[in-house]
C-alpha cells in the first residue's frame, strides 16, 4: 500500500498549504516505515483549534482497518479547516478534499 505513484487533485492543490500536503504523506510514510499494516483509504480531518490563547493546526489522521487514530497539533504558516483523503487503488495514491 502506498508504494506507487502520488497524485493531488486540483482541490488540493488549491486549498491545501504544501507544508500540510507533505505533513500527511509524511504520516502515511512514517506509518509504512514502522511496518503498520495500512488501509486503502486514510483520512486527515484538519481544524483550526484555540488553546490558552494560541492558536494551532490540529490534524486528526485515522483509518479504519486496521483500526488507528493519531492527533497532531501543528503551528504552519497558514491554517485551514477541511477534510482530506489519501486513497490507494493499487496503481496510484491520490489525495483529495472534501
Amino acid at each position: 500500500m502506498f508504494n506507487n505513484d502520488r497524485y493531488i487533485t486540483a482541490g488540493v492543490q488549491n486549498e491545501i498549504p504544501l507544508e500540510l500536503q507533505l505533513f500527511m504523506w509524511n504520516c502515511i510514510d512514517t506509518l509504512k516505515e514502522q511496518g503498520k499494516k495500512l488501509d486503502y483509504l486514510q483520512v486527515f480531518e484538519l481544524s483550526k483549534e484555540r488553546a490558552d490563547d494560541v492558536l494551532y493546526q490540529k490534524i486528526e489522521h485515522r483509518q479504519e482497518v486496521p483500526e488507528y487514530s493519531a492527533t497532531y497539533r501543528l503551528f504552519p504558516k497558514e491554517m485551514i479547516d477541511a477534510k482530506v483523503f489519501v486513497i490507494d487503488d493499487g496503481k496510484h495514491s491520490t489525495m483529495d478534499v472534501i
